[in-house]
């Protein structure tokens, strides 16, 4: 009889530590893309007068890294108050989100971080699927004045 040769080194202190360490720094490496996306769109709008193409690139991926800048009414409302409600409110979503993510991928005994990151997309999909949703939507009903 053949020994059957190993394909991924051990894991270091045991499975159970990883899934604690997937568990423990999860969420805050969850929210790693949406502050990127947000910094880009954030640069993107900053100092734009004249580029639509960068306004509406900028001010999606702002929505997408924070999709409470619709419920507060983003475009339409201002205030520095307003959007930093909407802004800690999202953060405050993206939190719970990769709580769930953390959750789901560390149910079975042998967890990775491939196994994080496909449920964490998996949920920002549908959080971003709903944030387009909500930008077509409002389009139509404002009659094609939005983008």
């Amino acid at each position: 009889m053949e020994p059957v040769p190993l394909y991924a080194p051990p894991v270091r202190r045991g499975p159970r530590a990883y899934r604690r360490q997937i568990r423990g720094l999860g969420p805050a490496l969850g929210l790693l893309p949406p502050l990127v996306i947000g910094a880009l769109g954030l640069f993107l709008l900053r100092g734009n007068t004249d580029s639509t193409v960068r306004g509406v690139l900028g001010f999606l991926l702002a929505v997408l890294a924070a999709p409470g800048l619709l419920v507060a009414g983003a475009p339409l409302n201002s205030g520095t108050g307003v959007y930093a409600a909407a802004v800690i409110g999202s953060a405050v979503v993206w939190l719970l989100l990769t709580i769930v993510a953390t959750r789901r991928a560390t149910r079975t005994p042998v967890a990775t971080w491939g196994d994080f990151w496909k449920e964490y997309l998996w949920l920002a999909g549908a959080v971003w699927l709903g944030v387009v949703g909500a930008l077509v939507a409002a389009n139509l009903m404002l009659g094609g004045a939005f983008l």
